[in-house]
């Protein structure tokens, strides 16, 4: 297995999961950059799209030219969706996104997210209108059900193929498990058996044992890797070459790997602007320390940085083991 068939080329079937406050656009283009048969955008809500709630259109910036890319958009009435795809799909995204797999509480109190699953008559509505409102594919995440009682993800399943709903992607827990427990990866292979188009399994995916596990398990078409590729951009390729024959990435040690980490940074102060930046990135550069290592005084003085400056100097020495064991 090599690609999934859809309209876009998504060689290799490793992909990147929407999360919210971190598959921005910097994120996305580096995991790109090592290879990645699709990047999804953090999950915008159509109704901030269409009102231009700041950071809405942020979050769906595109700019990745040739890259898959892939704009999530959640919502809970027909037409506001089918806007929302059409502005995104203006912008250049190559893939509409419909999330019904969000189990926070203020998505599903508002009747969007996995709330839908328990509603999935009018959540074929809005499948319907965002497929008829664009001509690009239109994909489906979702989870196995609202809770153990209604575990319907097969059945929403089918009606999505249906209506012209081109993958599913199945995040292997019921949305009132949030990401408690293990990801019931062998449930996902009923979703599997219900439709013709492909599946995604997704859910505790965190290197290229559990991705082949999962693949094993669920009989999907590929993997989706989430909470995994923070502080490790590279690990998409890295399952894409032990399961599906790619290339193997050539992952940065050392200085190159600081100056890797240095280069997302300054990619998000110029993509957010310095204030918001500063703070924003301090999330990614906690996760390449955990991947570092790095001593728990160097990391707190990264963390703890009172300025730009400073902060790119002292990454520098956090994610650099080699000068560190040199010292």
């Amino acid at each position: 297995m090599s690609s999934v068939a859809l309209p876009i080329d998504l060689t290799p079937p490793v992909l990147l999961a929407p999360m919210a406050g971190i598959t921005d656009l910097p994120f996305r283009t580096l995991v790109a950059s090592f290879g990645a048969g699709l990047v999804v955008s953090e999950m915008v809500a159509s109704h901030d799209m269409l009102n231009a709630r700041p950071g809405s259109r942020e979050k769906a910036e595109l700019g990745l030219g040739a890259v898959g890319t892939a704009v999530q958009l959640a919502g809970r009435e027909a037409a506001p969706m089918a806007e929302a795809a059409r502005m995104v799909a203006g912008q250049g995204a190559q893939v509409i996104d419909i999330n019904m797999g969000c189990p926070a509480k203020k998505v599903t109190q508002g009747y969007s997210g996995s709330a839908l699953m328990r509603t999935a008559d009018h959540a074929l509505t809005l499948i319907e209108a965002v497929v008829k409102a664009v001509d690009i594919p239109v994909t489906l995440k979702t989870r196995l059900g609202w809770d153990d009682q209604m575990r319907n993800a097969p059945e929403i399943a089918r009606r999505a193929e249906a209506a012209g709903t081109q993958m599913i992607t199945i995040h292997g827990r019921t949305r009132c498990q949030f990401y408690k427990g293990q990801a019931d990866w062998m449930a996902i292979a009923a979703v599997k058996e219900a439709v013709n188009i492909p599946v995604i399994a997704n859910g505790d995916i965190v290197d290229s044992a559990t991705a082949h596990r999962a693949l094993q398990h669920s009989g999907a078409d590929g993997v989706m890797v989430g909470r995994g590729a923070r502080g490790k951009p590279w690990l998409l390729a890295q399952i894409a070459h032990a399961l599906f024959d790619r290339n193997a990435p050539t992952i940065p040690q050392g200085r190159q790997l600081a100056e890797m980490v240095q280069a997302h940074y300054e990619a998000m102060i110029r993509f957010y602007g310095p204030e918001l930046g500063f703070r924003v990135a301090r999330k990614h550069l906690g996760w390449y320390m955990d991947t570092c290592r790095t001593p728990a005084d160097v990391r707190r003085a990264v963390l703890t940085a009172p300025n730009i400056t400073t902060t790119l100097s002292l990454v520098g020495e956090a994610c650099d083991v080699d000068t560190r064991v040199a010292a």
